[in-house]
């Protein structure tokens, strides 16, 4: 056990219990880690994820993460994830509009002229259409590229401020 060069006493951490003074070369209490000789201080983590996640992440639950992202404090400031959150509501809200339009307009002429085997085909297939575009964003924002699709990707560049 070390000594407190300063007033002789047993020191059981890095600094004395006694006088308060460091002890240089006492193993710290419980194991800890001392603290890096010289100027270097190590700076705390930033807080919150990196833009490419945070970006990504917005497209993962349709509109409902694009709100979110949109109102948690510092990732609407960003203009980068501001855009992945509008563009990202923006086409959930037109694929459902879209479903709605097909739906209705498909339900008609099922019942008027019974073309419901050629045209139930086009329903599974903007299904699929839509599954592989909402991959294609994830990984093309995860990998840092920005996709800016026709039509609503000006639109949320607007609302974004880019």
């Amino acid at each position: 056990m070390p000594f407190c060069p300063s007033c002789g006493a047993e020191v059981a951490g890095t600094f004395c219990a006694k006088c308060g003074s460091a002890v240089p070369g006492a193993a710290p209490a419980g194991g800890a880690v001392p603290p890096p000789q010289g100027g270097y201080q190590p700076q705390p983590a930033a807080a919150g994820m990196a833009d490419n996640v945070a970006g990504m992440l917005c497209y993962i639950a349709g509109f409902i993460t694009g709100i979110i992202f949109l109102v948690i404090e510092p990732y609407n400031k960003k203009p980068n994830i501001r855009f992945h959150a509008f563009q990202s509501i923006f086409l959930n809200v037109a694929v459902i509009v879209i479903e709605i339009v097909f739906g209705i307009v498909l339900g008609i002429l099922m019942r008027i002229i019974g073309l419901f085997g050629v045209l139930a085909l086009f329903y599974p297939l903007f299904g699929l259409l839509c599954v592989l575009l909402w991959l294609y964003l994830l990984i093309s924002t995860y990998q840092g590229k920005t996709v800016v699709l026709p039509i609503i990707g000006p639109l949320a560049q607007k609302q974004a401020g880019m």
